[in-house]
């Protein structure tokens, strides 16, 4: 019993550590994105400290959110291949001023069942981990102060609070806009679809015959457009070594495949965050990109 209870401590420890992991690689991601924007030539690695504020919509169509906020030393790497950065980690395979193709991983939190009215007596939704390629094409010039790009990332998705089980797929095409301006703000949106299997679908939507209530039904979940997103953020270097981000989504099911679920509360729900990172030491060696 006593090691049931110990392990069981551990565990739950372990994925909270992991959520906050994913949290603040996609804190990263916005992070390096500003980089880009601010600078062409890149520190090799960085390393400092970051504090986050995130509330997100606990799944797109619910109607309540879920926060998180945390302060931990971060780290950036830029290698020609390994790079931890821009919203994931994982191994850049192909670069050239139009296309660039990696291989990364990316996750996103999780919410209780208990956190919403909807999913009262279902189960939980753990944190989930996303991996696979993705495709980019960049549209503008490097050096040009206006950025447009297209992304096309392809996404496996497995549940780190079930043993790694499996999800499904999201494809999720995204264009990007991102503008350098000479005051120094930093602007970028983007406009995406996700797509998504019916196994991750059904992670959302689906209500099984034990799970009905009078005011539930069963709904069984199928595969096709998971939601819209308008992404947008913001920048400004406080200081040479210090960066505030703010940065925002609206998530949007109308038109969706699963939209008449019981489980949709709210059409459209959104999602907002700040970043502040201070660098701490960087290196004197650029990154090659």
């Amino acid at each position: 019993m006593v090691f049931s209870t110990l392990s069981e401590s551990f565990s739950m420890q372990f994925q909270a550590a992991v959520r906050q992991l994913f949290l603040v690689i996609g804190a990263l991601g916005w992070v390096a994105q500003v980089q880009a924007q601010e600078s062409q030539a890149q520190p090799l690695w960085e390393i400092g400290a970051i504090g986050v504020a995130v509330t997100q919509q606990a799944y797109p169509g619910a109607a309540e959110s879920v926060q998180q906020a945390l302060a931990i030393p971060y780290g950036i790497y830029q290698g020609e291949f390994l790079r931890l950065d821009r919203g994931g980690a994982g191994i850049r395979a192909i670069h050239m001023d139009a296309f660039e193709l990696d291989v990364g991983f990316s996750g996103s939190l999780g919410s209780r069942a208990s956190d919403t009215v909807a999913r009262q007596g279902m189960p939980d939704l753990g944190t989930l981990v996303e991996f696979g390629p993705r495709l980019r094409w960049n549209l503008s010039p490097p050096n040009a102060a206006i950025q447009w790009r297209i992304d096309l990332p392809l996404r496996g998705v497995f549940d780190l609070s079930d043993g790694m089980a499996g999800r499904g797929a999201v494809v999720e095409p995204e264009l990007k806009f991102s503008e350098r301006a000479p005051n120094g703000w930093n602007y970028s949106a983007g406009l995406s679809a996700v797509w998504a299997n019916e196994g991750m679908q059904s992670l959302f939507y689906t209500v099984k015959a034990d799970q009905a209530t009078s005011s539930r039904p069963v709904f069984a979940a199928q595969s096709g457009l998971m939601a819209v997103r308008l992404s947008a953020s913001l920048s400004y270097p406080l200081a040479t070594d210090t960066r505030l981000l703010v940065f925002g989504r609206i998530d949007s099911v109308q038109g969706a495949a699963n939209q008449a679920s019981p489980l949709v509360k709210q059409t459209t729900g959104t999602s907002i965050g700040v970043v502040l990172a201070y660098t701490w030491k960087q290196s004197e060696a650029m990154s090659t990109d």
